[in-house]
């Protein structure tokens, strides 16, 4: 049976990039779990009724992203992740004809530098906080719609070496960079969910008018002895976001 492109997917996309999303989706839903091997090239171009050349290109942009892990004379596998699931609950995204299932968005690093520490984000990192940070901006796209702005303040001199990592490298989730790249696990957050208006920046990253409203998402996440790692601010756009939630005990 051949594989369809669900009707969410923006037909202005690459095919390529098209695919790369529909095989994000199928990981993300858990149809291909950590450790699993996915089919062949050629059986999933076959499948999709794309040419071979195509269905590399999408499977090198997930290996590229850190969502898939090559290896010679084997195959391709998902890697296993190094984040625990629940540290996600507001960064979810899923797709928009079936609420249930989970898609893994794309990231998009703009920038990476050193910042003097904001008043907000020394009171979070607390007294033994350096002057200055990392500071991290990126978009999350979806079907290369924007839907989340992020501003990320990393504690110095911890994420030093940051600064010289190719931003292509890091994949759309930072947790497993932390780890793999600086032995540093994040294991516990605190998110804090409220609205406002858009900055300058966030509403032309997310293509919204000036101050428009917009959800704001707060965290900040530690390590296993409770020191504060990282603060984070996310804008995402009103119309895309929901929050639910579910109480008591679920039907087996």
């Amino acid at each position: 049976m051949r594989a369809r492109f669900t009707a969410n997917t923006d037909g202005r996309l690459p095919l390529y990039a098209k695919l790369r999303d529909q095989l994000g989706s199928r990981i993300a839903n858990g149809e291909w779990k950590p450790g699993d091997m996915l089919p062949s090239e050629n059986r999933l171009a076959e499948e999709y009724g794309v040419a071979l050349a195509t269905m590399r290109m999408a499977m090198k942009q997930l290996v590229d992203e850190g969502l898939l892990d090559r290896r010679r004379g084997t195959g391709t596998f998902v890697k296993q992740p190094a984040f625990r699931a629940d540290l996600f609950r507001f960064f979810h995204v899923h797709d928009v004809e079936d609420p249930d299932v989970p898609v893994i968005p794309e990231s998009r690093i703009l920038s990476c530098q050193e910042v003097p520490l904001p008043p907000e984000v020394q009171k979070a990192f607390g007294e033994d906080s350096a002057s200055h940070c990392i500071k991290l901006e990126r978009v999350r796209l979806w079907s290369g719609e924007p839907l989340l702005f992020e501003e990320v303040y990393l504690r110095l001199p911890d994420f030093e070496e940051l600064l010289s990592l190719n931003p292509k490298t890091m994949g759309p989730l930072l947790y497993p960079v932390f780890l793999e790249k600086f032995g540093i696990l994040i294991s516990s957050a605190t998110d804090e969910l409220s609205f406002g208006m858009a900055t300058e920046t966030s509403a032309k990253q997310l293509e919204l008018a000036p101050e428009a409203p917009v959800a704001v998402i707060q965290r900040i996440a530690r390590n296993p002895a409770g020191r504060v790692i990282e603060f984070r601010r996310v804008h995402g756009r009103p119309e895309r976001f929901r929050y639910r939630v579910t109480l008591g005990d679920q039907p087996a």
